[in-house]
């Protein structure tokens, strides 16, 4: 029986356009449709439903990034700020509190948040780029090395939302 644990998902993003463009000085894209949801779709191999990566195959290994939300937490504290902006400026489809993703590259694992489990394997570190320290805080670029999150292949449809979870390791 595969290891569970209970984590939250404290965040949901499905965007349809790159917002970061160009030099971080001039400032990100304006969101022209929402983009945070309560639940958003998965399809295997291809990603999120309407989100800008979705079925392009430059990306299908990489087509959805998952951030723990204890990274949020210690760059806030190591940066001495009392809040950080939106998590959704991260630009990560997932965040998610309790689940040690940084640590999982390689791995095959599972959330369930009450529809069933969506299965992923998670491919490579999603690093930190120095838009982080104009949409998040001066210093943010640097604080996330290491613990930006994982670029992840969806391997099953399904269906996450927002709040309790169960993650399951090591199963396809």
């Amino acid at each position: 029986m595969a290891p569970v644990t209970d984590v939250t998902i404290e965040l949901l993003l499905s965007s349809p356009v790159h917002r970061y463009e160009g030099r971080p000085g001039d400032g990100p894209i304006a969101a022209t449709t929402r983009e945070v949801f309560d639940s958003i779709e998965f399809r295997a191999g291809l990603g999120v439903v309407g989100d800008r990566y979705f079925g392009q195959r430059a990306h299908r290994q990489a087509s959805v990034t998952i951030m723990a939300a204890e990274s949020l937490d210690a760059i806030r504290d190591e940066l001495g700020l009392l809040a950080l902006p939106p998590a959704e400026n991260t630009r990560r489809n997932i965040i998610v509190r309790g689940m040690p993703i940084d640590a999982m590259r390689g791995e095959i694992f599972s959330i369930d948040s009450g529809s069933g489990p969506v299965t992923f394997v998670a491919h490579r570190p999603a690093n930190p780029c120095a838009w982080m320290n104009v949409t998040l805080a001066p210093g943010a670029h640097k604080a996330l090395r290491g613990r930006g999150g994982m670029r992840c292949e969806p391997l099953s449809d399904g269906r996450l939302s927002v709040g309790p979870a169960v993650l399951r390791m090591g199963h396809a």
